[in-house]
């Protein structure tokens, strides 16, 4: 079996790509092939409406034609069993980054057909991960749970049963004393990052275990 995890933020030894080198490393004790991509290593764009993955014959019919760095990711992904999207929250959704990394790994699949969905990839597990500066009930008062199920729908509808975990109130800096966050309390964001992060870290790890346990295709 082989997972995939895809990092959304242009951090590569922070939260976001914390959990998810914990998700792997869950995956891998289950015997699990792994790979990550960090999103801001690489040089391409959202979709350029070429509609050539839709194109009747078409040499690229169902594929994104475009070559840039995302071209060998969306290879990876075909052969891959599960798929595992993190990104921190930028303004109430995942980064522009993973914005356009799923036009382009999304848009290729369906035809504007009413009998057919398309080109249709083969049913895999998926999940997401997310990180936020928020607590849960602000998340929750500022409509975040609607953004994370609209997300997991789309994998759902594209690939397979989908995972979320959230991780709230996350730590942004090492020193908040440089920074312009008087609204914090470094404290208590400390303390938080000390105790509930590595139970977050934990979760992640249970999450690529039952990625990789729960069967290699659904």
């Amino acid at each position: 079996m082989k997972v995939i995890a895809i990092n959304g933020s242009p951090r590569k030894n922070w939260n976001t790509a914390t959990l998810l080198k914990h998700a792997l490393k869950g995956a891998e004790s289950a015997g699990a092939e792994t790979k990550l991509v960090h999103l801001y290593d690489l040089t391409y764009k959202g979709c350029v409406s070429c509609f050539a993955c839709k194109l009747k014959g078409g040499e690229s019919f169902g594929r994104c034609a475009v070559k840039d760095d995302l071209a060998p990711v969306f290879e990876e992904i075909r052969t891959a069993n599960a798929l595992i999207l993190g990104s921190p929250i930028y303004f109430g959704d995942v980064t522009g980054q993973m914005r356009s990394f799923l036009e382009r790994l999304l848009f290729q699949y369906p035809i504007y057909d009413p009998d057919a969905f398309g080109t249709r990839p083969k049913n895999m597990k998926t999940a997401w991960i997310y990180t936020m500066n928020v607590t849960e009930d602000l998340a929750r008062e500022m409509g975040y749970d609607r953004m994370f199920k609209n997300n997991a729908e789309l994998l759902e509808r594209f690939f397979g049963p989908c995972q979320s975990l959230m991780c709230y109130d996350t730590l942004q800096f090492d020193d908040y004393s440089r920074y312009a966050a008087r609204r914090f309390d470094p404290v208590a964001k400390k303390k938080r990052h000390e105790e509930v992060f590595p139970k977050d870290c934990e979760r992640a790890f249970e999450l690529g275990v039952r990625l990789e346990t729960s069967g290699s295709d659904l």
